[in-house]
């Protein structure tokens, strides 16, 4: 039996879609959608829908104007306003737990919304991160259950991995080339004609459902794996007494030497999707042994710049209990205000673990939030003369702009200003990673 969707209902603008879950993923491709199809936006968040029905975006991915432009869109958290939808868009978060293995519960809801209004002939594409062969795995018994009906017979489905990038105002959802599939070859070209009507960078059709969300996986696996090299060539060359940067941009002179600094391995992608990948890995039987080592080293990089900054202090007499830091920088990247799985906090807990007392500033994030998230309430503006140590711990062009003297001036007359994101010359901060 084939799909009732046809290439010609595409082209006519004669489809219904649902994007399920507005965030950074979701919202981008609602807009774009909404511009050409009738497409329902829902979230079960009364606030963000009612943020956005009055025509702002907070997480700053989307502009008023783009808002605005997006004609056939409406927001809804009922799910029975979807019952007219024929193809529906997941792009829920799909986060760890505590002991770092994958969370399905926001997927697992979604999938039984939908199941909720699914007909015979509709399409559930999935855009969430997840490991290979969860959306078949995991979710397709979820729809079928509650729906009653039947995978590839009666409703059909398929997965094309989101690649946001928040806060890049170069790469967009339509400038990225999108990767598709589907549970049947025919399906697979529908899922890949809807989203070319969007997507000016054109798509990638692949090969299955789970090679689709294989190379989603790897990708940022890829990255972690990267960031974790450079990140302990760092700790190398500080005992080696070399500035890891001078290193690099040396090294950065041949035409195939990849361009990755230390740092913080935050966010909801890179410091997420690995633990996917080997939770999958470890159930089928194999040990994922340089995947696991990576994340374990970009995960001690916070507890490495305390130590750095602490024993630099003590050198300098500073005495630690009951010194101030100024931490600046929450989010876990350069302007935008994505808090999901910032890193940052573990620079925080641990200097409080030594009784050191803690300022964050962060002029782009919701301070509410964060006191939600991380029970850290940032400060309105940093006070001169004031801190023992700063951190840069995040490169907002706020910070850049202020330039090494304004940045010094934070500090009391003895103080140690630690630049983890080499936002300034080496000769302008006292310690880079």
């Amino acid at each position: 039996m084939t799909t009732k969707i046809t290439l010609n209902n595409i082209q006519t603008k004669d489809l219904q879609l649902a994007i399920i879950g507005l965030g950074y993923v979701g919202l981008p491709l609602a807009v774009e959608f909404g511009a050409h199809f009738p497409t329902s936006g829902f979230d079960i968040n009364e606030n963000r829908l009612q943020q956005l029905q009055s025509g702002h975006d907070n997480t700053r991915e989307v502009t008023s104007t783009e808002l605005a432009n997006a004609k056939h869109l409406k927001y809804t958290s009922n799910d029975q306003d979807l019952s007219d939808t024929q193809v529906y868009i997941v792009t829920v978060p799909t986060p760890i737990n505590e002991h770092n293995q994958p969370d399905l519960t926001p997927l697992i809801k979604a999938s039984q919304t939908i199941a909720k209004t699914l007909k015979p002939g509709n399409i559930v594409i999935y855009e969430s991160t997840v490991y290979p062969g969860a959306t078949e795995e995991e979710c397709v018994p979820v729809l079928e259950k509650i729906s009653g009906l039947r995978f590839n017979r009666d409703f059909f489905c398929g997965y094309s991995p989101e690649r946001i990038n928040p806060g890049d105002k170069q790469h967009r959802v339509t400038t990225i080339k999108k990767v598709t599939s589907g549970s049947t070859p025919e399906v697979a070209d529908i899922v890949d004609a809807i989203y070319n009507t969007i997507i000016t960078a054109g798509t990638h059709k692949a090969a299955s459902i789970k090679v689709a969300e294989a190379a989603k996986v790897i990708e940022n696996t890829q990255r972690d794996l990267n960031i974790a090299l450079i990140n302990e060539l760092a700790l190398i060359f500080n005992k080696m007494g070399i500035d890891t940067e001078a290193v690099l941009e040396a090294a950065g002179t041949k035409w195939n030497f990849l361009p990755f600094r230390p740092g913080l391995v935050g966010g909801h992608c890179i410091g997420v999707d690995p633990y996917y990948l080997t939770h999958k890995a470890q159930a089928i039987g194999y040990h994922p042994e340089i995947i696991l080592a990576g994340r374990r080293l970009n995960d001690g990089m916070g507890a490495y710049v305390v130590s750095q900054l602490l024993k630099t202090m003590m050198k300098r007499g500073i005495y630690i209990k009951d010194a101030r830091v100024l931490v600046m920088g929450l989010t876990f990247k350069e302007n935008c205000p994505d808090l999901r799985n910032t890193r940052v906090v573990d620079i925080v807990d641990e200097l409080k673990e030594y009784g050191v007392n803690v300022d964050v500033y962060d002029p782009w994030v919701n301070k509410s939030e964060a006191q939600h998230e991380y029970e850290i309430t940032p400060i309105e503006q940093p006070q001169q003369n004031t801190y023992d140590g700063i951190i840069i711990a995040v490169a907002h062009q706020q910070f850049v702009e202020m330039g090494a003297q304004t940045l010094h001036a934070l500090g009391k007359s003895e103080h140690v200003l630690y630049d983890l994101k080499y936002i300034l010359k080496q000769e302008e901060a006292d310690l880079r990673l």
